[in-house]
């Protein structure tokens, strides 16, 4: 009975001691993702889609509006089956402009998804490298802490992310 107390206190002080060897740094990865061109190029790219399709939907639903008006006005003038006739249509492209509403939302998420993915691998492309070289076990982003005294790897992992980028524009430029 003392062996197997004797082997199991030691079993748990290595596995104390090996726990107690992992290190672990924190970034800012907010701050990492507003210093890449590639981030703000993608936001930019974003925001003009959205901005297109914003306008796109205004002038339909001004057109919708309008031509619902003209029927209301046009109304007394009209025979009963002519406004039905009339009254349907506008609501197909009532339906229509929902759908196109939606077909847009969903574009737009498509896009994001992909501008932000090879952004967000070069992150953890860089994260890992860094850490690699820093001989960091774990490391956190800082959103996520409540406090954050310990290593922080913001701006070498900055400086990763910029260069690897930097290689990436050399490789596209070297393949025009």
């Amino acid at each position: 009975m003392k062996k197997l107390m004797l082997i199991l206190l030691m079993a748990v002080t290595t596995l104390g001691a090996a726990y107690s060897q992992s290190s672990i740094a924190h970034v800012n990865t907010q701050k990492v993702l507003d210093t890449m061109p590639s981030r703000k190029a993608a936001m930019t790219e974003l925001e003009n889609f959205e901005r297109r399709a914003v306008k796109e939907l205004q002038e339909t639903q001004q057109k919708l509006q309008g031509d619902y008006t003209k029927l209301q006005q046009e109304k007394p003038t009209m025979s009963p089956t002519a406004y039905k006739f009339e009254e349907e249509r506008l609501m197909k492209k009532s339906q229509e402009f929902q759908t196109r509403q939606q077909e847009l939302d969903e574009q737009i998420q498509i896009l994001s998804q992909e501008l932000n993915a090879p952004i967000l691998k070069t992150v953890q492309d860089a994260v890992a490298k860094v850490s690699k070289t820093e001989k960091v076990d774990y490391v956190i982003d800082e959103s996520s802490l409540l406090y954050s005294g310990g290593r922080d790897l913001t701006m070498a992992v900055i400086k990763e992310v910029l260069r690897i980028e930097k290689e990436a524009s050399a490789k596209t430029t070297e393949g025009k």
